[in-house]
Protein backbone atom coordinates (compact mmCIF):
# COMPACT_ATOMS: atom_id res chain seq x y z
CA UNK A 1 0.00 0.00 0.00
CA UNK A 2 1.51 3.23 -1.33
CA UNK A 3 0.57 7.16 -0.46
CA UNK A 4 -2.89 8.25 -2.17
CA UNK A 5 -3.31 11.43 -3.64
CA UNK A 6 -5.70 14.55 -3.19
CA UNK A 7 -6.05 17.18 -5.47
CA UNK A 8 -3.37 19.35 -3.41
CA UNK A 9 -2.46 16.40 -0.47
CA UNK A 10 -0.31 13.24 -0.01
CA UNK A 11 -1.28 10.85 2.41
CA UNK A 12 -1.05 7.70 3.96
CA UNK A 13 -3.78 7.54 6.80
CA UNK A 14 -4.66 3.76 7.92
CA UNK A 15 -7.20 3.07 10.64
CA UNK A 16 -7.39 0.06 12.41
CA UNK A 17 -11.21 -0.90 13.36
CA UNK A 18 -12.17 -4.19 15.63
CA UNK A 19 -15.85 -4.62 15.86
CA UNK A 20 -16.80 -7.12 19.14
CA UNK A 21 -20.05 -8.85 19.60
CA UNK A 22 -22.00 -8.17 22.49
CA UNK A 23 -20.95 -10.61 25.41
CA UNK A 24 -18.39 -12.02 22.72
CA UNK A 25 -21.27 -14.87 21.72
CA UNK A 26 -20.15 -16.39 18.87
CA UNK A 27 -23.16 -15.27 16.04
CA UNK A 28 -20.52 -13.92 13.42
CA UNK A 29 -21.17 -17.27 11.36
CA UNK A 30 -22.58 -18.43 8.19
CA UNK A 31 -25.13 -16.10 6.17
CA UNK A 32 -24.82 -13.39 9.29
CA UNK A 33 -20.44 -13.50 8.44
CA UNK A 34 -21.60 -13.03 5.14
CA UNK A 35 -24.00 -10.35 5.42
CA UNK A 36 -21.64 -8.09 7.89
CA UNK A 37 -19.09 -8.84 5.32
CA UNK A 38 -21.02 -7.12 2.76
CA UNK A 39 -22.23 -4.54 4.17
CA UNK A 40 -18.45 -3.40 5.10
CA UNK A 41 -17.73 -3.56 1.31
CA UNK A 42 -20.77 -1.67 0.31
CA UNK A 43 -20.22 1.16 3.26
CA UNK A 44 -16.45 1.10 2.04
CA UNK A 45 -17.28 1.78 -1.19
CA UNK A 46 -20.11 4.39 -0.35
CA UNK A 47 -17.57 6.57 0.87
CA UNK A 48 -14.69 5.59 -0.70
CA UNK A 49 -12.52 4.14 1.30
CA UNK A 50 -9.96 1.37 0.33
CA UNK A 51 -10.61 -2.12 2.67
CA UNK A 52 -6.84 -2.60 2.98
CA UNK A 53 -7.54 -6.41 5.10
CA UNK A 54 -10.70 -7.59 6.76
CA UNK A 55 -11.48 -10.64 8.85
CA UNK A 56 -14.75 -11.78 10.37
CA UNK A 57 -14.34 -14.24 13.29
CA UNK A 58 -16.94 -15.98 15.62
CA UNK A 59 -17.37 -13.00 17.91
CA UNK A 60 -15.92 -9.91 16.13
CA UNK A 61 -14.86 -8.83 13.08
CA UNK A 62 -11.12 -6.58 12.12
CA UNK A 63 -10.79 -4.33 9.30
CA UNK A 64 -7.42 -2.39 7.98
CA UNK A 65 -8.70 0.72 5.70
CA UNK A 66 -7.09 3.66 4.16
CA UNK A 67 -9.41 6.33 4.10
CA UNK A 68 -8.43 10.42 2.90
CA UNK A 69 -8.23 13.10 5.78
CA UNK A 70 -11.22 14.25 5.34
CA UNK A 71 -12.64 11.48 6.74
CA UNK A 72 -11.29 11.93 9.77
Amino acid sequence: MGYRYGSHTVFKIQYHFVFVTKYRYHVLKGDVAHKARELIRQTCEAFEIEMLKGVVSKDHIHILVSAPPDMA
